[in-house]
């Protein structure tokens, strides 16, 4: 038996496949207080197409992260929030945008010069 963490099969890679998509953990933050239809998401993030937020959003959905709320009516209206599971990735979503916070100069100075930076 192996004990290796990053195996396809593993959790803590199921994890980092969730994180990693682009727009993710985008949306799932955009929805930490509270429902909103996705107009209002659209608005809230900003650069993102409709396509796009359709797509995160159903993929959020088919992963238990995100609930999806239907109203009668006329026009049909919908509104998503996030999902007990998809609250529980709030506190890792803010631990790695306080590290983009606190790196994120070192990171564009490291691409800026080609990743040749040394030790």
């Amino acid at each position: 038996m192996t004990t290796d963490a990053f195996l396809a099969d593993c959790r803590a890679r199921l994890a980092f496949d969730l994180l990693s998509h682009t727009w993710n953990a985008v949306v799932l933050w955009a929805l930490r207080d509270g429902p909103r239809r996705p107009l209002e998401l659209r608005e809230r993030i900003g650069g993102i197409s409709s396509k796009v937020l359709t797509e995160t959003l159903r993929r959020l959905q088919f992963n238990g992260l995100v609930a999806r709320r239907a109203f009668p009516g006329s026009p049909p209206r919908v509104e998503y929030r996030l999902t007990a599971l998809g609250q529980s990735l709030l506190g890792p979503i803010d631990a790695v945008g306080a590290w983009a916070f606190a790196h994120g100069d070192e990171v564009t100075a490291a691409q800026e010069s080609g990743g040749t930076a040394t030790e």
